[in-house]
């Protein structure tokens, strides 16, 4: 008789610590990796005290599950994903169920959905964040498809994802690839967050000079006020790792960052549905421009390097930069959950902004208190169109207003770049400006290419054109 409850394929680090988890739940999982000897080593490794049960074909894996069969794919997103429907479909009944827990693009996902609906299967792009300890200990899942799939996965889900308040960080996102696509702009945010800390590091460590040391305080400090999070959390810890030779590790970290393309797929969808969400477009941009690290080096002997001394105050300095980070942070949540509302209305989606909030708190990259206050929002106001309207935000942005324009002068003084706090602080000025000078760029775009234009004293929707 068939024991598992679900079936695993690919056992990766992320693969391996979700069965582990899901054992740990209770739930029987039976598991495949392409290369036996990693299902092997697995079994007599990490998984030797569990109940996991190892298969050695697609068939086997198959077989082993209960009905209607649960298959949880953990390989490459991409080609892989497709190479790999196309195997087990053919082995699976109707009614069975497959769910993608890569980092797949959403419109995969929502073409997958389809096409497995014509084999009378049911799909499921999950997005799942928290790296390998969130897999091993608690995720936030972001789980979205067919809808019929939900109550068969829901006990797995809720019991292995991350808890907190008593309440599992896991929420049905809606129809098709809108899992995905919430952990797309999750990864989006995740980008603007980072940057933000990282010009938050380099004001307060090239400006005033501070040492590893210092800064692990302050950034400790910080994580028990409103900044309280996991990517503030981590930062003070790097902080305090010194390497063989009694020096901090971070400052030989050559300064190149990466990305596996989640961002750029974030900022493209902003681009194509309208949306300006130019705080996570200099996030992304700034990875970019980080990543040219020896043209950099030329361009400083030839421009000359940035970044000179304060001579501010030191405490005055680092309240201003806790503040601008606080504030810069609302505004790259803010524009998050603004692409979301657009691609809610674009794709028929059904979006919970409440319950994606919640999700957010534990288990994933940008889990923190502030989330809290997100879901507030709300749920005070289901159809909030923008974070920043929100009586708490737009409180907190009057009062950290004053020291976020004094840390992007004082950047701007010393030649300390700082792409996404300025662009926060930019889009803020611009989104609360009556009058914005694309009057003069309509009447451009009308005088060179007869493109028209409305006007104030007509009713929207009424062109005109002029002999300019």
């Amino acid at each position: 008789m068939p024991q598992g409850d679900i079936g695993l394929i690919g056992l990766a680090v992320m693969g391996q610590n979700l069965a582990l988890n899901i054992s740990d739940r209770g739930f029987s999982v039976a598991v495949y990796n392409r290369t036996a000897s990693k299902t092997t080593a697995f079994l007599k490794g990490p998984a030797a005290e569990s109940n996991i049960i190892g298969t050695t074909s697609l068939t086997e894996l198959v077989e082993a599950l209960k009905p209607p069969r649960k298959i949880l794919l953990m390989v490459k997103a991409g080609a892989a994903v497709d190479a790999l429907l196309d195997q087990i479909t053919p082995l699976l009944s109707a009614g069975d169920i497959v769910i993608d827990g890569g980092n797949s693009h959403y419109q995969d996902t929502a073409r997958r959905c389809s096409q497995l609906k014509e084999q009378g299967l049911r799909f499921v792009g999950c997005g799942i964040s928290g790296g390998e300890e969130g897999a091993r200990n608690g995720p936030a899942l972001m789980p979205s498809g067919h809808r019929s799939a939900w109550p068969e996965l829901q006990p797995i889900f809720e019991a292995i994802a991350a808890q907190v308040k008593g309440e599992p960080c896991c929420r049905w996102m809606g129809e098709g690839g809108a899992g995905h696509y919430v952990k797309m702009v999750h990864n989006g945010i995740e980008y603007g967050d980072m940057q933000l800390i990282a010009e938050a590091y380099q004001l307060l460590h090239d400006g005033l000079g501070l040492s590893a040391t210092q800064l692990q305080t302050i950034f400790q400090e910080w994580n028990r006020g409103p900044l309280d999070s996991y990517l503030i959390e981590i930062t003070g810890q790097i902080l305090g790792v010194k390497d063989k030779d009694g020096q901090p590790l971070l400052d030989k970290v050559l300064d190149a960052a990466g990305q596996k393309g989640t961002g750029n797929w974030t900022v493209a969808s902003a681009l194509e549905l309208g949306v300006p969400l130019t705080l996570i477009a200099a996030a992304v941009f700034a990875r970019a421009l980080s990543a040219r690290h020896q043209e950099r080096q030329v361009a400083a002997q030839q421009l000359g390097p940035s970044g000179k001394p304060f001579a501010a105050a030191e405490q005055d300095v680092i309240t201003a930069v806790h503040d601008a980070l606080y504030a810069a942070k609302i505004i790259s949540y803010a524009q998050g959950f603004m692409l979301l509302r657009a691609a809610a209305e674009t794709f028929n989606w059904d979006l919970n902004y409440r319950d994606i909030a919640l999700t957010w708190r534990g288990g994933c990259i940008i889990r923190s208190a502030f989330l809290d206050d997100i879901a507030s929002a709300f749920e005070k106001q289901p159809n909030l169109t923008n974070l920043l309207l929100d009586d708490f935000f737009s409180g907190a942005l009057s009062q950290s207003e004053a020291h976020w324009r004094q840390t992007i002068v004082l950047g701007s003084r010393h030649t300390i770049p700082l792409p996404a706090m300025a662009a926060g602080l930019a889009f803020y000025d611009g989104y609360r400006c009556p009058r914005l000078p694309a009057n003069l760029l309509q009447a451009q775009r009308d005088l060179f290419g007869a493109h028209q234009y409305e006007r104030l004293d007509s009713p929207r929707g009424t062109f005109f054109h002029s002999d300019w």
